[in-house]
């Protein structure tokens, strides 16, 4: 039995008493706390994969800044890595994969067999519900397919991602075949992260907004509907696709409860183009960077222009990791102050 349920009904679109909030990238590195488990680590993949790290500085953010909900710790590209496409962390570049897809061969070699590999996962998602014994719901995620097709192609991350779009342009067939396999694979785990207790589900097509309107529409959404449509039966599921605003009319009509916002749109607009579904956003990570009172303010305005309904605070992208801690804070209990209905 949850304590504090308020995430599950808002994503619901019921009644809530005041706004919930949490933050993407809230286990990270603003905590000193969660650097003192990092640094038992050589790498950040060996990081991720164990449990009991993974849930301590999952439920560093409840106990610290008393978020709402706790995201599971993880990482978009254990996916693709299960697939057998293999990554590397870099150090200030960022992910590497040293053999990409090339070709329809590579395509036909992935596995969809993921879930051995990524018992990991659902270890932590498993320990950290024991930790949290109802406390706040558990967020469990995954990379939406695009994001994770556009990082296979592309060998690393990009500004354009120009290797990953020539596919779409020179092999549509093939991109969809890949794009299907990434699917299936994603919602077998996502079913696995359920059975182990995540209590609702985010996907983040962070790559969203380098797609035209078209491409979108074709390469993207029927895929994150097929997510939606399987797993939004057993709990909530926000769909959040970064720098692609033209999108929410779709997203709308998919089978989605929440749909996540970057700071790019304001929310009258978002309303206007999202009406059936609850919201989640959009706070500027950077504005985080101001004084304590103008924090303050600028979310008292946020959460007038959103209402205290259907609605889920939250930052529209990642903390920065310089951010100070106390400004994190600020946000979360700001909200909490003027999020009341």
């Amino acid at each position: 039995m949850l304590q504090n349920d308020l995430i599950l009904r808002a994503a619901k679109g019921e009644t809530v008493e005041r706004v919930p909030v949490w933050m993407m990238r809230q286990a990270g590195r603003v905590l000193e706390e969660y650097k003192a488990v990092r640094s038992k680590f050589s790498g950040f993949k060996e990081f991720v994969k164990n449990p009991e790290a993974s849930a301590e500085v999952t439920i560093q953010p409840v106990d610290i800044f008393g978020v709402d909900a706790a995201i599971i710790f993880s990482d978009i590209l254990v996916v693709p890595e299960a697939m057998g496409i293999d990554y590397i962390m870099e150090e200030a570049k960022g992910p590497v994969f040293p053999t990409p897809i090339k070709s329809e061969n590579d395509i036909d070699n992935t596995n969809l067999d993921v879930l051995n590999d990524l018992r990991y996962v659902t270890d932590a998602i498993t320990i950290t519900k024991r930790a949290l014994a109802g406390r706040v719901p558990l967020i469990g995620f995954a990379g939406a397919p695009w994001t994770i097709f556009s990082y296979v192609t592309e060998g690393s991350g990009s500004k354009t991602f120009s290797k990953a779009k020539s596919w779409l342009y020179k092999n549509p067939t093939a991109s969809h075949r890949l794009l299907q396999r990434i699917t299936d694979a994603t919602i077998t785990y996502l079913h696995a992260q359920v059975d182990a207790g995540a209590d609702l589900l985010q996907v983040f097509d962070s790559w969203a907004g380098v797609l035209s309107p078209q491409q979108y529409t074709e390469f993207a959404i029927p895929y994150m509907n097929q997510i939606s449509d399987s797993l939004s039966k057993r709990v909530p599921v926000t769909l959040f696709a970064k720098g692609a605003h033209f999108s929410l009319p779709e997203l709308n009509n998919t089978s989605c409860n929440v749909i996540g916002l970057d700071w790019n749109i304001n929310a009258k607009e978002a309303r206007l183009m999202a009406p059936n579904k609850t919201l989640q956003g959009n706070f500027d990570p950077c504005a985080l960077y101001a004084p304590l009172t103008d924090i303050e303010k600028m979310v008292k305005t946020m959460v007038s222009e959103f209402g205290t309904q259907k609605y889920i605070a939250n930052l529209g992208h990642g903390l920065y990791p310089d951010i100070e801690r106390e400004k994190a804070k600020a946000f979360v209990d700001a909200i909490k102050d003027f999020g009341k209905a």
